[in-house]
């Protein structure tokens, strides 16, 4: 007796460990179908019947060998005696004797008894191991239990291949969202979803980032002499030879509001973040003039004004929730967006404005000029304000 509970006991073992290496559910069906046969002796043929109306999907035809050409192992054998029988009664059943098999060319194989086992996960019955015995032998004590010591793996390891599909397949759905979305989602957002959409569900994390707000002088006028079509052409266009530049620098186009761009720069460096943030300044600066000289026909020419601040920020998913739907954009809030763009409201003729807090980052790279204390909209009392081009003077600025 010792024996042969050793013997279940090193089968199962065996089995379990070929199991446990195993993803992709095709692969886990036909290894418990080798592993019963070759451990039942008295086995013809092994099957695992899915259940699961999906099956189709993540699973392939197997061949069987009781017929002389492939069949799906999945549906072949629902109607079977043994199978009806135990699903109804919900536990294993054998049948002890069969009709013949009936192939396609007339041709019959004879069988003998027939098992058939549910593999349940939780309360519910996922699948049937069929097995169709030989003609003229009986399963034994031990061949019967290791069907049902079998069945108890099945379940979990079929679950697992099926989740582990379900996870390629939404990758795969994602993937394609994203191809589609990317245009108008922040780089961040996309590497949230692709890499970790955890954090959509996490609270915003203080964090050191340079931002960068871009606005376009002479927008409204543009609408006294061309629709609102040729304009919306126009502002593309333009908009569209800066998103070169911008990513070149790892800048991470955060919000557009028709004349405006906020631009995020986060790095583990934060002199870094401050660094890209101006050489992104420049190169936009430079693309507005390139822009500018190819301009034809009466649109006014247009400068770029921006404003430069550093320092830290929350940034995260910020959540408005109304009664019907939840909206949510990846954001930076806080003192440093807020006079990043204050100072792009205060900047004119295509300056480049910076805070104190940039530029002690930056200092020592490029000529900085000091524009003195300066009153912003809705900020407490005069603050520093710099330069990045002396007043009157268009320059052009080598990368840093």
């Amino acid at each position: 007796m010792a024996q042969y509970y050793k013997d279940r006991f090193e089968a199962f073992r065996q089995i379990t460990f070929k199991l446990s290496t195993l993803l992709e559910v095709n692969e886990i069906l036909e290894t418990i179908r080798e592993e019963e046969k070759r451990y039942i002796t008295s086995a013809k043929e092994v099957c695992v019947l899915l259940l699961d109306p999906e099956a189709h999907k993540y699973t392939k035809p197997l061949q069987c060998a009781l017929y002389d050409r492939p069949l799906n192992c999945l549906l072949c054998k629902r109607n079977r005696a043994a199978v009806q029988k135990a699903l109804r009664r919900r536990k294993a059943s054998v049948i002890s004797r069969n009709e013949p098999i009936t192939r396609h060319d007339g041709t019959k194989v004879s069988t003998g008894p027939e098992a058939a086992i549910p593999v349940f996960v939780e309360d519910e019955i996922v699948a049937v191991i069929n097995v169709v015995a030989l003609p003229g032998v009986r399963f034994t004590k031990k061949e019967f239990l290791l069907m049902k010591d079998i069945s108890e793996l099945t379940g979990v390891n079929i679950l697992r291949g099926r989740r582990q599909w379900e996870s390629a397949q939404d990758k795969v759905r994602i993937s394609s969202m994203l191809s589609r979305l990317s245009p108008f989602v922040p780089k961040s957002v996309r590497e949230i979803v692709e890499n970790n959409p955890d954090l959509f569900n996490e609270d915003k994390a203080e964090k050191e980032v340079s931002v960068l707000f871009l606005d376009l002088e002479g927008y409204t006028r543009l609408f006294k002499n061309h629709s609102e079509l040729e304009v919306n052409r126009f502002i593309e266009d333009f908009f569209s030879n800066l998103i070169d530049p911008i990513h070149r620098s790892g800048g991470d186009i955060n919000e557009t509001a028709g004349d405006g761009l906020m631009i995020i720069f986060q790095d583990e460096d934060a002199r870094k973040s401050a660094m890209n943030a101006v050489q992104t300044a420049f190169d936009i600066q430079k693309k507005c003039e390139e822009f500018k000289s190819e301009l034809k026909g009466d649109f006014h020419p247009l400068s770029v004004n921006i404003g430069i601040d550093s320092g830290r920020v929350l940034l995260g998913m910020s959540r408005f929730k109304g009664s019907f739907e939840t909206r949510m954009t990846y954001t930076a809030t806080g003192s440093v967006t807020n006079k990043a763009a204050r100072l792009a409201d205060e900047a004119e003729g295509g300056d480049i404005l910076i805070g104190e807090s940039t530029k002690e980052l930056v200092e020592g790279l490029w000529p900085i000029f000091d524009r003195g204390r300066v009153s912003l909209k809705n900020m407490d009392g005069p603050i520093p304000v710099y330069s990045m081009k002396p007043k009157g003077h268009v320059f052009e600025v080598e990368r840093a």
